[in-house]
This record gives C-alpha cells, sequence and structure tokens, in this order.
C-alpha cells in the first residue's frame, strides 16, 4: 500500500513557541514565480498567525535558486533578523543541471546558517513537473512555505533557550579544564550586535 503523502500544513499549533519578539527575513527567488510566491505567501500568513508583527517581516527577491544562499548571507549579515527563510522551486529536467542546482543549493544554505550562527531554512521545492510543484504550493500536499515558517519559529526558540541556559551557567564547570566543553577563547560575546530581535 503507498504511503500517505504528507500535508506540508498540517501541524499542532499549540506546539509552536509564540513569535511575538522574533524577526525574518524571507529570500525569494524569482525563477518559477507561480509557485514561489504561493510558497512566500503561505510563509507570510503562518508567521503572522503565530504573532509576529509585519514590520519584523522583510522579503527580498534574488532571480533563481542558486542565489538564494548569497542573498541568505547577506539577510543573516545586515537585516538582523532572527532567522532567514530561503525559498525557491527548481523542477526536473532532461538533463543533470536540476542534480547540480539543487545540491549546491542546498549545500550553500547549510553553509550559510554555520557560518553566520543565524538559522538559514530551507523552504525549496524540487519536484519532478510542474504538477507537483502546484501540490506542494498550496494544492492537495499543503504549502512547503507554512512548514518553512513553523521551522524558523522552532529554531529561534531554540537558539533563544540554548542562549538564555548558558547565560544562566547551565553548563557544570567543577572539573577539571580539559573538560569543558568550549575554550576560553570562545565565549559568547552577548553585545546589542548579537541580541537583535527586530528588524526596526
Amino acid at each position: 500500500m503507498a504511503e500517505k503523502k504528507k500535508n506540508l500544513s498540517e501541524y499542532d499549533i499549540n506546539a509552536i513557541p509564540d513569535a511575538t519578539d522574533m524577526s525574518f527575513a524571507i529570500i525569494v527567488s524569482e525563477w518559477n514565480s507561480e509557485i514561489t510566491f504561493a510558497l512566500r505567501d503561505g510563509a507570510l500568513e503562518t508567521l503572522e498567525k503565530h504573532g509576529v508583527l509585519p514590520e519584523n517581516i522583510m522579503v527580498k527577491y534574488v532571480p533563481g535558486s542558486f542565489e538564494l544562499p548569497m542573498g541568505a548571507k547577506f539577510a543573516a549579515e545586515k537585516l538582523g533578523a532572527d532567522a532567514v527563510i530561503c525559498i525557491g522551486c527548481v523542477i526536473q529536467g532532461e538533463t543533470r543541471h536540476f542534480e547540480f542546482i539543487n545540491n549546491a543549493v542546498a549545500d550553500g544554505i547549510t553553509k550559510v546558517g554555520l557560518m553566520t550562527d543565524v538559522p538559514i531554512i530551507y523552504g525549496v521545492l524540487t519536484p519532478d513537473n510542474m504538477e507537483q510543484a502546484k501540490e506542494r504550493a498550496g494544492g492537495k500536499h499543503g504549502n512547503k512555505g507554512d512548514e518553512a515558517a513553523i521551522t524558523a519559529i522552532k529554531m529561534i526558540a531554540l537558539q533563544w533557550d540554548v542562549n538564555h541556559w548558558l547565560d544562566d551557567d547551565g553548563w557544570d564547570y567543577d572539573h577539571d579544564e580539559d573538560d569543558l566543553p568550549f575554550d576560553d577563547d570562545d565565549d559568547y560575546d552577548d553585545d546589542e550586535n548579537n541580541n537583535t530581535h527586530s528588524l526596526n
């Protein structure tokens, strides 16, 4: 029996952290705009449903999905958002170009997140055809933009929770210096630049 396809818009609304004080940048690929703009709208609607103020959401556009990692880097470093959502759609073609683009985008988005310490969310569809894309951009399988927004909220909440825990001396340092989880040189510089929760 075939496995039932997941509806990307189904989730437990009560399990989502309050996002009132969170800020977001959404980077949207203009290629396959019929799909990506629907994904964008899904992400926006979901963020606002969970309390995000419209002035704390900034939407910017890049030509195609290949440019999403660079756009995300700009947003993470310059906009001060708590998370960056990358929206794109790469449809299977007859050549291996599809595979190369998808690998580059996924790898690039991952690297930007690790490099900037800002949650960078992968909201890119990689369907075999336009019909499958539509099904996941507001069609019968929901909207991946919703899923990306929820992931962003959860990752910000996790980062804030970990930072708060560390600030409250969560680690037990009553052991040898060699057993410390971080080197002394790795102290977190908790200044205003690292505690920005608004795009204003």
